[in-house]
This record gives C-alpha cells, sequence and structure tokens, in this order.
C-alpha cells in the first residue's frame, strides 16, 4: 500500500519511506504508464490483495509483477497483510464492504476454504495464484508443480544420486502436497523405494529451512542431494551444509524451486525451478479486469484456468555426487623374533 501512495503521489508517506521506495522503483525501471490510466472507457478498477507470504523474496517479485501490469490496466490496488490466518475471511470481507471490484489470492491464501467461500457466496471476481489444486468456480494461474517436481527429481537422478532429501513447504498449501508427489513419482519410476527417500516437514520460510535441513543431514546415512520446496529453504540448507563443514556441491547438492532473486544472491547460485512469478501475477491482474469489466458490459464470461510454463535452470549447486574411497589404513608387519 506504500509503494502505491509514491507513485500516485499522495502525500501522507513520510519522506524516509518515500525515498526508500522510490530508489527501489528506480532500480527496477518501474515507470507507470500514465497515458494507459487515462484511456477514454477505461474505468478505474480495485482489486484487492491479501499477502502474507513467508518468503520475502517471492513476494517482492509478485508485487513487482502486479504493480507493472496495475499501471498499464487502469486498476488500484489494495493490499493488505494478514498475519493471522485464522482472520483471512474477516479481512476480506472488511475490503469488499469498502468497495473492491475483485480479488487476488496469492499463496497461502490461494488456498482457504474461508476464503474461498466467501468469494461465492458475494459472487466476486477472484483470482487463485499458485494453488496446487484450483478450485473451478475462480479463475487461477500457476504452474504444473507436480510435474515441475518430476522433472527436478529426475534430473538429480541422471547426476548419479540415488539417495534424496527432499523438503516440504507448507503442509496447508496444495502446492505442497503436488511438489512432494512429483517426488514421489519421479523416485518410483526410477526403481527407488521408500529407503532411498529422507523427507523433513518445512514451512516455506528460510527458518523452516534450517530445521528440516538438520534433520536431513544428521541422519547416519545422510543423502547426497537436497531438493528443497523453495528457494528459500534451499539457502537454508546450503547454510547449514556449510556450517557442518560440507562442500556444495562436491558433497552435498541442494535444488531449490521457484528462481526467486534470493536464488542468485547465495553462493553457490541455486539450481531451481523458475515459475513466472511476475508474470503469474500480471496475468491475474488480466483475468480480474476481464472479468469485472464483462460484468460491467452485462457479460457473463466462465472462470478461466491458466497453465503457465516452468523450467529447470542450471546454475552451480548441483553435481554428481563425489563418493570418498575409504580410508587406507597400512597393516603392520608382525615383529621379527
Amino acid at each position: 500500500m506504500t509503494v502505491s501512495r509514491v507513485v500516485n503521489g499522495e502525500l501522507n508517506v513520510r519522506l524516509e519511506t518515500r525515498q526508500k521506495v522510490q530508489a527501489a522503483l528506480a532500480a527496477l525501471n518501474y515507470v507507470p504508464n500514465q497515458a494507459a490510466r487515462n484511456l477514454a472507457g477505461s474505468d478505474l478498477i480495485r482489486i484487492g490483495v491479501i499477502y502474507n507470504d513467508p518468503s520475502a523474496s517471492y513476494l517482492n517479485k509478485f508485487l513487482i509483477g502486479l504493480l507493472n501490469k496495475s499501471s498499464l490496466s487502469n486498476v488500484r490496488l489494495v493490499v493488505q497483510r494478514c498475519d493471522v490466518r485464522a482472520q483471512e475471511a474477516t479481512m476480506v470481507a472488511e475490503m469488499l464492504q469498502n468497495g473492491l471490484d475483485g480479488l487476488i489470492l496469492p499463496p497461502p491464501f490461494c488456498d482457504s476454504q474461508a476464503l474461498l467461500k466467501l468469494v461465492a457466496e458475494t459472487d466476486t471476481p477472484a483470482v487463485t495464484v499458485s494453488s496446487g489444486l484450483p478450485g473451478a468456480q475462480v479463475c487461477a494461474v500457476g504452474i504444473d508443480d507436480y510435474r515441475a517436481a518430476y522433472v527436478m527429481t529426475r534430473h538429480l537422478l541422471q547426476l548419479g544420486h540415488q539417495r534424496l532429501g527432499f523438503i516440504v513447504g507448507d503442509p496447508k498449501q496444495t502446492s505442497s502436497d503436488r511438489r512432494l508427489a512429483g517426488f514421489h513419482a519421479a523416485m518410483a519410476d526410477a526403481g527407488l523405494g521408500a529407503s532411498n527417500e529422507l523427507v523433513a516437514q518445512g514451512l516455506f520460510s528460510y527458518r523452516s529451512g534450517l530445521d528440516a535441513a538438520e534433520v536431513l543431514l544428521s541422519d547416519e546415512q545422510r543423502p547426497t542431494a537436497i531438493f528443497a520446496s523453495n528457494d528459500d529453504m534451499a539457502a537454508a540448507t546450503v547454510a547449514i551444509a556449510h556450517r557442518m563443514g560440507l562442500d556444495v556441491p562436491s558433497d552435498l547438492t541442494v535444488v531449490g524451486f521457484d528462481d526467486a532473486p534470493l536464488a542468485t544472491t547465495i553462493w553457490p547460485e541455486l539450481t531451481t525451478v523458475r515459475q513466472p512469478i511476475a508474470e503469474m501475477a500480471a496475468a491475474a491482474v488480466d483475468l480480474v479486469v476481464r472479468q469485472v469489466r464483462s460484468r460491467r458490459n452485462g457479460e457473463s464470461i466462465a472462470p478461466e484456468q491458466m497453465l503457465m510454463d516452468f523450467e529447470l535452470v542450471r546454475r552451480q549447486s548441483d553435481a554428481a555426487p563425489r563418493f570418498r574411497p575409504p580410508l587406507r589404513v597400512t597393516a603392520s608387519r608382525p615383529s621379527e623374533v
């Protein structure tokens, strides 16, 4: 909301905060398209966004995608943070009472049954982003999490890894289940059973990644590769590996998911699954705008669901497993008599 106020020239922002926002906008080459805002017939559309993502790097990229697209579509964003997951329906109900035209629900709220029920009851145009199993009653945009995790796991197997660790994301998000299912399927198709898998629970946050990595790397037969369900937890795994004296990737391969900015700001840079976060945010704006404008024109269109492409991006954090030879023990000669 602060970024929106600065972009729109509103005065109720502290000078220090305004300068920080303006510096970030300049670094990202963000320029509002004023001409597009003033196009004849383009009535203002107010879209609400509720967020609470433990991955700040994912969220930053997502918000930039929203801002860039909104400036071109005569959209005003109303952005609210919800820290207590049980209160999201109450917060969104209050937002709707203030005259919103539509909603965008990024993770983790894309899977909130309370919010989906509210959307249905109020007949509000809404888009879920990155839900592993989006409902047919709302618009949705995302990638095939199952297939993406399958492709990454197969990549690790092709490198020669057979004992793999996996860090699961938030159990309340369907994308976590889909990624874990893709991992299991790739292992099964390779003829490797449960004994070759080490699975630890995370929450998509860096802190949860630290705890999960400690569990996986404390096993007597630790994995030679760890696949984390997002880049924050993968970065945490790299940190734990370094703390334990393990070299990445010589001693341990670590890969992530998202290709958020964090993936290229740590050492070594992460091999990861790239999902087009900013593009998904922009597509979500388009979907809501189409729904709202069709209703204003007295038309009705069915909810649209978009499946976008993903990409496996190789960097420096993966390599073939290195099997060290056992320590060579020289047998002592019998004493001469």
